[in-house]
């Protein structure tokens, strides 16, 4: 069948993620945690699957096929790779989706508990990679007064005087 007679999915599931369909495959792969543009384009080349091609017109067989491509990884270069010589096992392998997520974390469990530097500054709460403080990362915590909170202490001032010059 061609694109214009075949229905388009609304999501297109691969690795446990839903893509929008009406997307070209290569930007819809960037929804899947673990998976950038290299990656992606690489994955389309390939498997022969064009670019521009909406990731609503693919089969369950290319779905079947980018994840064995993905988690096997025999054909894709090892730079493309988020998990070189792996701490435990020693091995190259990409990972995606809820499993990325519990190695990084882990990962950074891991630094705090040998108390590296890099482990310490996770624990803090600052910048990590070599980033200065003295301007940025101070989002999130209360730098400076607030407008409002000065208006409610001068009006509690206020108030306070006059009923001290009405006791006298």
């Amino acid at each position: 069948m061609t694109e214009e007679k075949q229905e388009i999915k609304p999501f297109f599931r691969v690795l446990n993620a839903d893509l929008d369909g009406s997307k070209p495959i290569v930007h819809a792969l960037l929804k899947i945690h673990g998976i950038g543009f290299s990656l992606a384009s690489t994955i389309c080349n390939v498997l022969d699957i064009p670019k521009t091609k909406k990731a609503g017109f693919l089969s369950n067989e290319d779905a079947k096929r980018i994840e064995s491509l993905v988690r096997e990884g025999k054909v894709l270069p090892t730079w493309l790779f988020n998990r070189k010589n792996d701490n435990v096992t020693g091995e190259t392998k990409h990972l995606v989706g809820a499993d990325l997520k519990f190695v990084v974390d882990n990962d950074i469990k891991r630094l705090k508990r040998l108390k590296t530097y890099r482990g310490i500054r996770h624990g803090q709460g600052q910048p990590v990679r070599g980033q200065r403080t003295r301007s940025h990362f101070r989002h999130g915590r209360a730098v400076g007064v607030q407008k409002s909170k000065v208006a409610k202490v001068q009006a509690a001032a206020a108030t306070s005087k006059k009923e001290e010059k009405g006791k006298k």
